[in-house]
């Protein structure tokens, strides 16, 4: 019996390469080519959508599916796998859906990109007839992380240029562009700069970042955000980083002994020009002697007249 299984899955697996060999040279049906979209570390799908008009049975069937490079993801022979045609990347990593005619292939890499191809057999009396086949692409993604800001070095109070970066990491494919958004009261500006990318040889996820430097205005709240474009109607935002505007800057205390200073030279300066005022008015006025004087001087020439003057 152990001779007679040996040489059955021997035959079996003949078989299999044989269909393999020829389903490679034969053209698929003129139907385009199903997408398929799976993200990375996730489950995709690779439908095979068998109508099974005449009602056929698992048992009666032969099925599998390959890749791009004809290399076996999953073979179900007469309703039993057989893992003997899986190339080891793939396997334990598929598991097939009667219900819906659909493989579905776990942990998806970014390698795992690319077109895939089911094949049905219904064997017969005369042999293995091809009665079925379907192509699908599958496009594998990943979710970039939200996009941070960090500073590099911010505004002093003599310049009001902000430096910063912005970065995001882990995703695929490559996105478009990155740049940042600024927000005031009354204006909205934009910064570009050229995107620093780097991708993983193992896992092919990108990081990119970009640096820009530009100018903020001091007297109003300004608002930043860094956006990642992805596609052209696809934009991830950072969470928004605030500004506050300026406080107006006060003028410095001014020391004690400054007012003491400055009320000394005051005083200075009064007592002085009472000093000045009081001399030149001392100038002008004649003192008490020179008025007796002129009056002594007065009532003489007073006398002289009268005694002049002849009595009548």
């Amino acid at each position: 019996m152990g001779t007679c299984d040996s040489t059955m899955g021997l035959r079996n697996t003949l078989i299999v390469m044989a269909l393999l060999l020829s389903v490679s040279t034969v053209p698929f049906s003129g139907a385009a080519s199903l997408k398929s979209h799976a993200f990375f570390n996730e489950t995709g799908e690779l439908p095979c959508y068998f109508p099974n008009t005449q009602n056929l049975s698992l048992d009666e069937l032969v099925i599998f599916w390959q890749d791009q490079n004809k290399l076996v993801l999953y073979e179900l022979f007469k309703g039993q796998e057989k893992p003997n045609n899986v190339h080891p990347k793939y396997i334990g990593r598929t598991s097939f859906d009667q219900d819906s005619w659909t493989l579905r292939l776990h942990n998806v890499q970014i390698k795992d990109t690319g077109s895939y191809q089911c094949f049905i057999h219904h064997r017969r009396s005369q042999g293995l007839v091809s009665i079925h086949q379907m192509s699908s692409d599958l496009i594998v993604l990943a979710n970039f992380s939200q996009p941070e800001i960090s500073l590099i070095a911010n505004q002093t109070e003599k310049s009001n240029i902000i430096n910063l970066t912005c970065s995001s990491t882990q995703g695929y494919p490559e996105p478009q562009r990155m740049y940042v958004h600024l927000n005031t009261t009354n204006s909205t500006s934009t910064y570009d700069a050229v995107m620093k990318k780097s991708q993983n040889n193992i896992t092919e996820l990108y990081n990119v970042s970009i640096s820009v430097s530009f100018p903020i205005p001091p007297e109003t709240n300004v608002t930043i955000f860094c956006a990642l474009q992805l596609e052209p109607t696809k934009i991830i935002l950072s969470q928004p980083y605030n500004i506050d505007a300026k406080s107006p800057v006060p003028s410095p205390p001014v020391p004690d002994h400054i007012f003491w200073i400055a009320a000394l030279l005051v005083t200075v300066v009064v007592c002085g020009t009472v000093f000045l005022t009081l001399k030149k008015r001392k100038k002008k006025q004649p003192g008490p002697s020179n008025e007796c004087e002129i009056i002594k001087v007065e009532e003489k020439e007073s006398e002289q007249t009268e005694k002049r003057t002849p009595r009548t």
